[in-house]
């Protein structure tokens, strides 16, 4: 793995999969995988940041993910929970959409950090076509364990 650190925020990407920083207004990583499978998906991953201007993780999600569903063919939210990693509030969802023909699976990760009026919302995006997501769930679940916030990060 390769460890990328930005301010606050540190993850870390398989060292093959090509990268790059700061490649769009609030996304801070972007990476994909070096193949291209027969499934014609190229397994991506996408660090986003953006001001969140209250404390309630739940309800940062649920806009986000309504705002989703209007924007992706066919959204279907599959998995979500709530657990606690590092002393911070981590929200997962697992939700399904298709691109072309292709039925793609997409593992988030968010973490709201701040105050109590508001911070900074971080989403990690690992996405696959679902023919090729078994091979790849392990590793989307190892970046997300080593996104760090804060002053681990720096």
């Amino acid at each position: 793995m390769t460890t990328i650190s930005i301010a606050d925020l540190s993850v870390a990407v398989p060292s093959t999969w090509r990268h790059r920083r700061d490649p769009a207004h609030g996304v801070v990583v972007a990476a994909r995988a070096p193949t291209l499978p027969p499934s014609g998906v190229r397994p991506d991953l996408v660090v986003r940041t953006t001001t969140v201007d209250h404390d309630d993780g739940a309800a940062w999600r649920y806009e986000a993910l309504t705002e989703l569903a209007g924007l992706l063919v066919d959204f279907a939210l599959e998995d979500d929970d709530v657990y606690e990693l590092d002393d911070h509030e981590v929200h997962y969802h697992r939700f399904a959409h298709r691109v072309g023909t292709a039925d793609v699976l997409c593992d988030q990760w968010a973490w709201l950090v701040g105050g109590p009026t508001g911070g900074l919302g971080v989403t990690l995006t690992c996405s696959a076509a679902r023919v090729d997501y078994p091979d790849w769930c392990d590793v989307f679940e190892a970046v997300a364990e080593t996104v760090e916030l804060g002053r681990r990060a720096a």
